[in-house]
């Protein structure tokens, strides 16, 4: 029998899973944190250097309108991201998943 097969009785391996509103979180205090958090390093930053444009852009009106929803929208990407980081994450390891 081979050492790294898992019988039926056997512990399967653990499964780290993203906490979606934790990612949230940290997007709300650093914009793109949360993405950076869900290991979407290059999405994370491109949110960073939109947000720090958007800001720039409120000199010139547009910015009023784009850094909110910016800012909401990318708390509501890191969250949705967590959530499906954990269903693919649980499809892989076999694990049942609720909701």
């Amino acid at each position: 029998m081979n050492d790294h097969s898992y019988s039926q009785s056997a512990t399967p391996p653990v499964v780290i899973y993203k906490n979606p509103g934790l990612a949230a979180v940290l997007s709300f205090f650093w914009m793109g944190l949360g993405q950076i958090y869900n290991g979407q390093i290059a999405k994370g930053i491109a949110f960073i250097v939109a947000y720090a444009l958007s800001w720039v852009l409120t000199f010139v009106v547009i910015g009023l309108i784009t850094t909110p929803i910016l800012f909401i929208y990318g708390m509501y990407d890191a969250y949705r991201s967590a959530e499906k980081i954990n269903r693919d994450m649980a499809h892989r390891s076999g694990a049942r998943v609720y909701g």
